[in-house]
């Protein structure tokens, strides 16, 4: 049997293509065993060198306009289409190229399974680290470097004390993630509360209609809506209170996709007061739930603290990393350590989640979590820290707020009057046109939105609302004068819309024929 035939196949690989004098030299150095294989002269059989060199060298090392000419150009075109365009969706931002880079670094390759090493206290065990049993595979160690200040950095974003609050960043995205909590803290059929979709929600948060149920979540657990006072476009409160005693979730979520107002944070978990004569009940305690933070579209706003966050009365907090945390696709869930609460008699019950949503994310869910991504999270978590990250999102609140004063002034309502935060919810039933048609009318003039159900709404596909934003603009350099002038711009569309709308019959014509 020819010797070759025993080796792996990246070891053949390996004498084939990289047996050069300088690599061999530095293989020597750090990887022993491999310089060693590089040495004995393992090769092809006779007559495949030749032919095997030569496809990893021009199918491996290929830039992608000559291996795939059809793929590069769609990037390229996307590459243009975000260049050229006013991008207003709120959850899009641009990202930096330092932790752009990192998405496609070394960590790609590499494999793990489960959750890193102890680290610095390794607490050696005959030779073996007690915690390597956190790992599946080998060759781990620097996936558990970067991991490990990936949760360090994630704590220190949000100025989270590690005694009070664990930190998993290996969720491979928001509703995933939001998923692992349910399943860790909820048993099948249990009963869980969002914000209704058409009212601002998440499909993530369990969305359902009377008749069919939309979101897996919602065929796995109970799910009641709350919603908006639709005189104010505010949460209820009250009506959520009242639900809420009456349908006993075990889990409540605070979190929407399309609001464009704060949360009362406190007001959802605990008891305050309104007046000498008024009190606030409880609405998460009161029925003994959890209280489940999504901060996925205003995490950067607050983790640079321009915007009140949750963590002071939440049970758990996730969050996506990629829309205006500014870094690449993924998700984190925080959650609570210590005493949860104390009885009358001064028992105390404490906080079981750790455990529970680690193993929810894995093995419960997932395999191996995305290395190159956490470390590339781990670089956008390290800029939140710089000041002027704190600078970015409070210029997004202020171009934002010039936004909302620009489309008061040419005359449309907005869900709620204005906003708190990053985006704006435009309400066109005053203007008898749709979303879809004025979303479509943007996009020929290279401006990204997109439409939204409001209350009131029937229909996610034909809508009243136009959800936008200020991130990705902001990102860009666009100022509050500037925003007022794209104002103007989406009033033409508008108008525009209106105009062409009333040429064409049949509810979404406008878009495919007319256009």
């Amino acid at each position: 049997m020819n010797s070759c035939s025993l080796l792996p196949l990246t070891t053949i690989m390996l004498s084939t293509i990289l047996r050069t004098p300088t690599l061999t030299k530095a293989l020597s150095t750090s990887r022993p065993v491999v310089a060693y294989l590089l040495k004995r002269g393992y090769a092809f059989p006779a007559g495949q060198t030749k032919v095997r060199a030569f496809w990893l060298a021009t199918y491996l090392n290929q830039p992608l306009a000559e291996n795939d000419p059809e793929i590069y150009n769609i990037i390229e075109k996307e590459k243009k289409r975000q260049r050229d365009s006013i991008v207003l969706i709120p959850s899009e931002v641009h990202r930096d190229m330092s932790g752009s880079m990192h998405i496609v670094s070394e960590f790609y390759l590499a494999r793990c399974h489960g959750r890193p090493r102890l680290g610095d206290a390794e607490q050696v065990l005959g030779g073996i680290s007690r915690c390597e049993v956190n790992r599946y595979y080998g060759g781990n160690e620097f996936i558990d470097m970067s991991e490990r200040l990936c949760r360090k950095r994630a704590l220190e974003a949000f100025d989270l004390n590690p005694e009070q609050w664990g930190v998993n960043v290996q969720s491979l995205s928001g509703a995933p993630a939001n998923l692992y909590v349910y399943n860790a803290v909820m048993k099948p059929h249990d009963r869980l509360m969002g914000l209704d979709l058409p009212h601002g929600g998440h499909l993530s948060h369990g969305y359902q209609t009377g008749s069919k149920k939309i979101s897996a979540v919602s065929t796995y657990f109970e799910t009641m809506p709350y919603r908006l006072n639709e005189a104010t476009g505010y949460i209820d409160y009250d009506a959520l209170e009242h639900s809420a005693g009456l349908y006993r979730p075990k889990v409540i979520i605070a979190g929407a996709s399309a609001y464009p107002r704060k949360y009362d944070y406190a007001r959802m978990r605990k008891a305050g007061t309104g007046g000498f004569f008024f009190f606030w009940n409880k609405i998460a305690d009161k029925v003994n739930a959890y209280l489940v933070s999504d901060i996925a579209h205003i995490s950067g706003l607050v983790a640079a603290n321009v915007l009140e966050g949750p963590f002071q009365h939440s049970d758990i907090v996730t969050t996506t990393t990629h829309k205006s945390l500014r870094g690449p696709r993924g998700a984190m869930i925080f959650f609570r350590k210590g005493v949860r609460k104390v009885d009358k008699k001064g028992i105390e019950t404490l906080y079981d989640l750790e455990n529970p949503i680690n193993q929810s994310v894995f093995p419960g869910h997932q395999g191996g979590p995305h290395n190159h991504t956490i470390t590339a999270l781990a670089v956008a978590l390290k800029q939140v820290k710089d000041p002027i990250f704190k600078e970015y999102q409070q210029q997004i609140l202020t171009n934002n707020q010039a936004f909302a004063g620009a489309f008061r002034t040419l005359g449309y309502d907005m869900v709620s009057g204005g906003t708190d935060n990053h985006l704006l919810l435009v309400d066109l039933h005053s203007k008898n046109v749709d979303g879809a048609r004025v979303e479509r009318v943007l996009e020929l003039v290279n401006i990204a939105a997109n439409k939204n159900t409001v209350p009131g709404d029937k229909s996610a596909m034909v809508p009243h609302g136009l959800r936008i934003g200020t991130p990705a603009m902001t990102t860009r350099g666009l100022v509050e004068s500037d925003f007022e002038k794209v104002a103007v711009f989406i009033d033409r569309a508008v108008k525009i819309a209106v105009e062409e709308n009333g040429k064409i019959h049949g509810r979404l014509s406008f878009l495919f024929i007319y256009l």
